[in-house]
């Protein structure tokens, strides 16, 4: 009776684990085996991706960014000073890119003097400006214009036309409150809401955002010497 149970016990006790199938068909894949496959199957995913990065990366490096167009004066001017560093910072600039389209030669002359120290009654580059004595220098040399001395006269000057804030151009004059009297600082627009200037003792030549909370609460006003001088002309 014992070894007929032992019998009937040996017909359900569980056999050897049938051959399995590699995902190719191509052989059997014993139990032993079956970890190490495990593994090597779960590396692939992460090799393919490596892969990927690194054709990626090589194709990122083998078209390098376009160089700027050549004889781009105003590109050219802000690399000399030392004001844009490299070619992408460059393109990207929405000040680049408005002062491209729109420079004009007065435009071009006062960033010429980019880094020009600040003097109190300096009207040159040679001795530094204030902010009356560059716009004029600026006007004399690009537009044979002689603009008065001060910052609060020339904003008084006929020869000027008033401007909106809203329809400012590259060249326009700026004006601002900064001691507690109207039109005692002025610069000149340059484009995409900024301007150059020569702002204080101890600064020197540089361009400011006029949205900048300080600038935008002393704006006093801009002038422009293109419509008066065409409106002169204009006149019997």
């Amino acid at each position: 009776m014992v070894a007929q149970d032992a019998d009937f016990a040996g017909m359900f006790a569980p056999g050897p684990a049938p051959a399995r199938r590699s995902h190719t068909g191509l052989h059997a894949l014993t139990p032993a085996a079956e970890p190490a496959y495990a593994a090597a199957t779960m590396k692939f995913p992460t090799l393919l991706a490596c892969g990927l990065v690194l054709v990626m990366a090589g194709a990122a490096r083998a078209e390098p960014a376009p160089a700027p167009a050549p004889g781009d004066a105003v590109l050219q001017l802000l690399r000399d000073k030392g004001l844009v560093p490299t070619a992408a910072v460059v393109e990207s600039s929405p000040l680049l890119n408005r002062a491209r389209d729109l420079a004009s030669e007065m435009v071009m002359s006062a960033m010429n003097f980019l880094g020009v120290p600040y003097r109190r009654g300096g009207s040159g580059a040679d001795e530094g400006f204030d902010c009356s004595g560059f716009t004029r220098h600026v006007f004399e040399n690009s537009l044979g214009l002689l603009l008065p001395r001060r910052a609060d006269q020339q904003a008084h000057d006929s020869s000027l036309a008033k401007v909106q804030r809203e329809e400012l151009r590259p060249g326009d004059l700026v004006f601002f409150n900064t001691m507690r009297r109207a039109f005692s600082h002025v610069g000149i627009y340059v484009g995409d809401g900024k301007f150059i200037h020569s702002p204080r003792a101890g600064g020197e030549v540089r361009i400011e955002d006029m949205r900048q909370a300080y600038w935008a609460k002393r704006f006093n006003g801009a002038r422009r010497a293109e419509l008066a001088a065409a409106q002169a002309q204009a006149k019997p």
